[in-house]
């Protein structure tokens, strides 16, 4: 079953059974994905990639909105962004451990015959391409950089 059908489906037993938190996450999955389809006019449905992309960045959007309530001692704003991030996560593939990304960073490295930081760009490009939905880009930047220093 495709994601916005599966999504239509949750929001209705979340409904029923009057959960808000995930009802919210709901909304903003189906109100993000409604927006790519008129962004690619004439389609549908979205293939499963874009879909994780959609997903990606609504999670994206909450972690860095529940660090700036954060900051500015709102945490009743940060936890309504953490339950929301919570509730996407949940429709995301399994994400990758910081070690799975080491060793797979390391044999791209080893692969591509990179030297240093001239090089980022072509080790980024094929970890992207791997890793897309197991893990987030900030994360893969951070280990292609270490290793690669």
């Amino acid at each position: 079953m495709a994601l916005e059908q599966t999504i239509n489906t949750d929001i209705k037993a979340a409904m029923i059974a009057k959960d808000s938190v995930r009802l919210r996450g709901l909304r903003a999955i189906k109100a993000a994905i409604l927006l790519a389809k008129t962004e690619k006019a004439g389609i549908d449905e979205l293939d499963q990639d874009t879909e994780i992309k959609v997903l990606q960045k609504l999670v994206k959007q909450r972690k860095e909105s529940a660090d700036i309530y954060k900051t500015q001692n709102r945490e009743d704003l940060a936890q309504i962004e953490i339950e929301e991030q919570q509730v996407i996560e949940a429709f995301l593939p399994k994400q990758l451990d910081r070690e799975e990304i080491e060793t797979i960073i390391k044999a791209i490295i080893s692969e591509v015959g990179a030297a240093g930081m001239k090089d980022m760009g072509k080790v980024m490009g094929l970890a992207n391409q791997q890793l897309a939905g197991k893990a987030d880009g900030k994360t893969i930047s951070e280990i292609v950089k270490s290793s690669l220093s």
